[in-house]
């Protein structure tokens, strides 16, 4: 995809759960400054459940294309080629659900956008520059999951594990392992690999100063 001068450069960086997607992201805005950078997370597009049972949310597999309202991501991105700020929804890991507040987001000279399924979808994947692939080893991820849900996210061990078996382990397969061969980088244990992120890291600085 050949980028126009005048819109900014949009990466993509996905990868499965857990698997150093969100750590490599914001390492890039800090690195690039604020002003820089517009970093949009997939995880602030989930569908909005306003209206269903809990019940019905915690069955919901979060790990599913259906999952994300991609229409809205679409547009956001585009808005921001664009040059117009953006209201990005906040999610509530508790609640299941959007919280009714956003997170405006203004347009900057590089567009991060990360996420598990962030090279599944054709029409997003088709906005990026540069797509990036976080290939980290199922174990890790899931250690990672486990310690983030039940600290951050005050899930129980057995239910963190209990989803893992139902939805995201399948759903990686399926969907998010695939995705791998559109990347342009692939880096192998994500935010862990230095020598990796050292050079995605210098080709932001570039894009900063240009």
């Amino acid at each position: 995809m050949e980028r126009l001068p005048d819109r900014p450069f949009v990466i993509g960086v996905a990868g499965g759960s857990s698997s150093g997607k969100t750590t490599v992201a914001e390492r890039l805005a800090e690195l690039a400054g604020g002003p820089h950078v517009a970093l949009i997370k997939l995880d602030s597009y989930y569908v909005d459940m306003t209206g269903w049972p809990m019940a019905a949310r915690h069955a919901f597999n979060f790990d599913h294309p259906d999952a994300f309202d991609w229409p809205l991501l679409n547009d956001h991105i585009a808005a921001l080629a664009a040059g117009a700020p953006v209201p990005v929804p906040v999610y509530d890991y508790v609640a299941f659900n959007r919280s009714g507040e956003v997170r405006i987001v203004e347009p900057a000279r590089i567009v991060v956008v990360e996420g598990i399924l962030v090279l599944w979808e054709p029409a997003l994947r088709e906005r990026f520059d540069l797509k990036v692939f976080m290939d980290t080893d199922a174990d890790l991820r899931l250690i990672r999951r486990l310690r983030r849900d039940v600290t951050e996210r005050g899930r129980t061990p057995d239910s963190v594990i209990e989803q893992y078996l139902e939805t995201v382990r399948p759903a990686h397969g399926q969907f998010i392992e695939p995705s791998k061969r559109y990347a342009d980088v692939i880096i192998p244990e994500g935010g862990l690999n230095r020598p990796a992120l050292d050079v995605l890291l210098a080709r932001v600085r570039e894009l900063a100063v240009e």
